[in-house]
């Protein structure tokens, strides 16, 4: 796809009717309710593919909000538990309350985290943009240290990555992704093939640390990076695993699967569909060209 379709595409986006868009993204969605959520990891189950459910949703500025959003985890995990699936969850602290009050959003996050300690799951505390790394890392730190259970996420193309490597609590479960939100350059590297070697640096330092580490890349290039680090410093299957979104590389998820590897699967779901679907698809830019073209075509 041209340069100048791409730039297109992503700019034309707003433009598209939600019920378009929302035909073709919800490839990556499984619905807007916890029971299309739980069919998806039946589905997935049966490819023999982990999962990990989120609640989509961010910058919640009401308490009242983040308190529901919190009762939601707490009957997601049960759910979870209930069916016996092979799952965990994921929190946006910003969806939990961090941009009202930390100590507030701790307190949902902790309330989340002793509900899986108790049902036996796991809880990983997404990384959001930037003005909100020291705080995750933070309440992560301190959650795993009193209760494990709880993992967190480090993005390759920050430039403290490496740093904060050095600084995560012993026996730490972290989930390695590029990143995606927009940064300014004294943060984050922003040649793509400096973000890939980044990635693989972290991977290795991680991997040296002894981190439990989930890999997630669609990236070939840094998927076969990461097995080579992977046999090279013969971390056992149990210690790793390669993480994908839903409706992104389904072949390449197979594959691994077909060779034996552990993956897991983001599947996110629920009324806020929209801001999570045209991110994806701003990320894609080939489908969300069949996007275009169909309203152009109809119109």
């Amino acid at each position: 796809m041209s340069g100048a379709f791409t730039w297109l595409v992503r700019r034309g986006l707003p433009l598209v009717p939600r019920p378009l868009v929302r035909r073709v993204a919800m490839r990556y969605v499984a619905g807007e309710t916890l029971g299309d959520a739980l069919k998806t990891l039946d589905r997935l189950a049966g490819e023999g593919a982990m999962a990990t459910l989120d609640l989509l949703g961010e910058e919640v500025t009401e308490r009242d909000k983040a308190v529901a959003v919190t009762d939601t985890y707490v009957g997601m995990l049960a759910a979870i538990a209930e069916r016996g699936a092979d799952a965990n969850v994921s929190v946006k602290p910003t969806s939990l309350g961090l941009k009202i009050d930390e100590a507030f959003c701790h307190a949902n996050i902790e309330r989340i985290v002793l509900a899986a300690k108790q049902q036996g799951s796991f809880v990983r505390i997404d990384m959001e943009d930037v003005t909100t790394t020291d705080a995750t890392l933070r309440m992560h730190r301190d959650l795993a240290t009193r209760h494990g259970h709880v993992g967190v996420v480090l993005q390759a193309y920050l430039r403290r990555t490496l740093t904060d490597i050095d600084a995560l609590p012993d026996d730490a479960s972290v989930r390695l992704c590029k990143g995606i939100y927009i940064e300014a350059p004294q943060h984050a590297y922003r040649a793509y093939e400096t973000v890939r070697a980044n990635f693989l640096y972290a991977l290795e330092k991680l991997i040296v640390r002894g981190v439990r580490v989930a890999i997630a890349t669609h990236d070939e290039h840094l998927v076969c990076g990461a097995l080579a680090l992977l046999d090279r410093h013969a971390v056992p299957r149990e210690r790793c695993e390669f993480q994908m979104l839903l409706g992104v590389t389904p072949d390449l998820r197979r594959t691994l699967l077909a060779a034996g590897h552990r993956l897991r699967v983001y599947v996110p779901f629920g009324r806020d569909w929209y801001p999570y679907s045209t991110r994806r698809l701003r990320e894609n830019p080939e489908i969300a060209g069949h996007v275009l073209r169909a309203m152009l075509g109809r119109r």
